[in-house]
């Protein structure tokens, strides 16, 4: 699984899954690592843990609600480390928005970070490996979302099936610049911001993530370090040829009745 000298840029790095896949990346050889994210303060310790296993690694805070907040952060990758070799689209928003109570600001605000972002980040990295000639990497973390959505996440799952739809369309179109672009389906996965989301934003208190984990097939929820171990694997040589596939990380079988 390792990528040894690239270049990587991973969205919402400063906590949860962007995290650990910076770390991951650190541990597989990148020689550069920057972390984005909206936590500023959150940002020094990452960009400590990055360089103590031997990357370089830089922090650009960004909300990508913005934007001009893309290409801002291709730019900042570049200025600082000179390409782009892998991008990983991490960073979303997860308000809950249904048919019923759905409203035009929250479908805005989420196409906006969790589809229109990643496809312009997409377009920086992609412009950049091209004008180098050189082949590159990109992971996009979807969601299991995409195969329905629970009833409170259908503007989030729509905008992930946007993305998916846009994660194949660049695979498609760029197989042949070798850049090889693919997609992770997550299923519940145990981060700072679902904890927050469960226990405090959804009301279900301190004791909601071990009933959580009773109900599941193998005794928890996905963590942050399973998910980083999979995209360095699609970043890698050893994740070659693939592209262009949307892959569920999840104990539950899309389409079984449970």
């Amino acid at each position: 699984m390792s990528i040894p000298g690239r270049i990587v840029l991973v969205t919402g790095s400063t906590q949860g899954v962007g995290r650990a896949v910076a770390l991951e990346a650190a541990r597989q050889g990148a020689a550069g690592v920057l972390i984005t994210g909206r936590e500023a303060d959150a940002a020094p310790s990452v960009v400590a843990e990055v360089e103590a296993l031997g990357a370089a690694a830089a922090a650009e805070i960004a909300d990508l609600a913005d934007p001009d907040a893309p290409a801002a952060l291709i730019a900042a990758c570049i200025a600082k480390f000179g390409r782009v070799d892998a991008l990983v689209n991490v960073a979303a928003l997860t308000d809950r928005a249904s048919f019923v109570d759905g409203a035009p600001e929250v479908w805005e605000r989420l196409f906006a970070v969790n589809a229109r972002a990643p496809f312009f980040l997409m377009q920086g990295a992609i412009a950049d490996m091209r004008r180098r000639g050189a082949p590159g990497g990109i992971v996009n973390i979807l969601s299991t979302n995409i195969h329905c959505g629970a009833p409170d996440l259908a503007i989030y799952s729509a905008t992930k099936g946007a993305l998916a739809t846009l994660t194949k369309n660049a695979a498609n179109a760029h197989r042949f610049d070798r850049i090889r672009v693919n997609g992770i389906n997550l299923g519940w996965a145990d981060t700072p911001g679902e904890r927050r989301m469960q226990g405090v934003t959804l009301g279900k208190g301190e004791g909601w993530l071990a009933k959580a984990e009773a109900g599941q097939p193998f005794g928890k929820l996905i963590q942050t370090d399973d998910v980083a171990r999979l995209v360095l694997f699609l970043l890698s040589d050893a994740g070659g040829p693939i592209t262009g596939s949307l892959i569920d990380q999840e104990q539950w079988v899309a389409g079984s009745r449970g």
